[in-house]
C-alpha cells in the first residue's frame, strides 16, 4: 500500500496516525501469515482489542443515555449494536475493503467484500486508534460512526426491516409507496459503493450508502424513518 493510499485513508477516518504501523496493522488481513516467507503481523490481535474498546464505548454511552434501562436491556441493547452484520455494513462505509492488505488467494477469492473481513477490520481500527490516540479519540470515532445506530434505537426504529417500516408508515396516511433511486455509484469495480435516496409524493426523505443497491435502499429507509420518527413521535 503506497503512502497516499494511507493518507487518503486517514483523511476519511477523521484521524491521522503518529505511528502508521499500527493502521497498517489494523488492515493486514491474517491469510498473509499463510504464504511463505510472509513474516508480517496481521490484524487478530488488534481486533480483540477493538472489539473490547467498542463494547467499552457504547456500554459507557447506553449507560448514560438510558437511566432507566435495566441491566438485562442494557445488554439487549448493545448486543444489537455491536451485530456483525452492523460492523461490516460500517465497515464496508468506510471502503475498508479498498484498502485491506491481502494474500494473493484471498484477493482472488473476493476477500475484500467478505463481511466478516469488513467487520474484523473495523474492530482492529478501533484498536488502532486507541493504541495511537488513546481512549477519547477512538470513543468520539466509535459515537460519529454509530450516531444514526443510536437514534434508531432511541426512536424506536425497527433497524432489521426498515423498509417494511417505512412502507407501513407512509402507507397509514397515503396509498402511495416509497419510491427508491440510485443515485451514485462510487469506487473501483471490486468494491463498489452505492448511494441511494428515498422519495414519496417526489419529497426526499433520506439517503443511504452500502456494497449494494439493496444495502443503501436499507440505509436510506433507516435515515427516513428516524428523521419522520424524530419529527412525530408514536403515541
Amino acid at each position: 500500500m503506497s503512502a497516499s493510499d494511507l493518507t487518503a485513508f486517514q483523511k476519511e477516518l477523521g484521524w491521522f496516525f503518529r505511528d502508521e504501523g499500527f493502521l497498517r496493522m489494523a488492515l493486514t488481513h491474517p491469510s498473509v501469515a499463510v504464504e511463505p516467507a510472509a513474516g508480517q503481523q496481521h490484524n487478530q490481535r488488534l481486533e480483540f482489542l477493538g472489539d473490547a474498546v467498542l463494547q467499552l464505548v457504547l456500554t459507557r454511552e447506553l449507560y448514560d443515555r438510558f437511566p432507566d434501562l435495566s441491566e438485562g436491556d442494557l445488554t439487549k441493547a448493545r448486543a444489537r449494536l455491536v451485530k456483525r452484520r452492523t460492523l461490516a455494513d460500517l465497515g464496508a462505509r468506510l471502503q475498508i475493503g479498498q484498502y485491506l492488505i491481502l494474500s494473493r488467494g484471498e484477493e482472488l477469492q473476493g476477500g475484500r467484500q467478505r463481511p466478516s473481513a469488513l467487520a474484523d477490520a473495523f474492530e482492529a481500527l478501533l484498536g488502532a486508534i486507541f493504541l495511537d490516540g488513546g481512549f477519547e479519540p477512538v470513543r468520539e470515532f466509535v459515537l460519529r460512526h454509530f450516531r444514526q445506530d443510536f437514534a434508531a434505537f432511541t426512536a424506536g426504529v425497527d433497524t432489521e426491516n426498515p423498509k417494511g417500516e417505512l412502507q407501513e408508515l407512509l402507507q397509514a396516511e397515503s396509498t402511495e409507496a416509497p419510491q427508491y433511486r440510485l443515485e451514485k455509484i462510487s469506487g473501483p469495480d471490486h468494491d463498489r459503493l452505492f448511494e441511494c435516496a428515498v422519495f414519496h409524493g417526489e419529497v426526499e426523505l433520506g439517503r443511504g450508502q452500502g456494497k449494494s443497491k439493496k444495502a443503501a435502499e436499507s440505509e436510506a429507509a433507516l435515515s427516513a424513518l428516524i428523521a419522520l420518527r424524530t419529527q412525530h413521535p408514536p403515541q
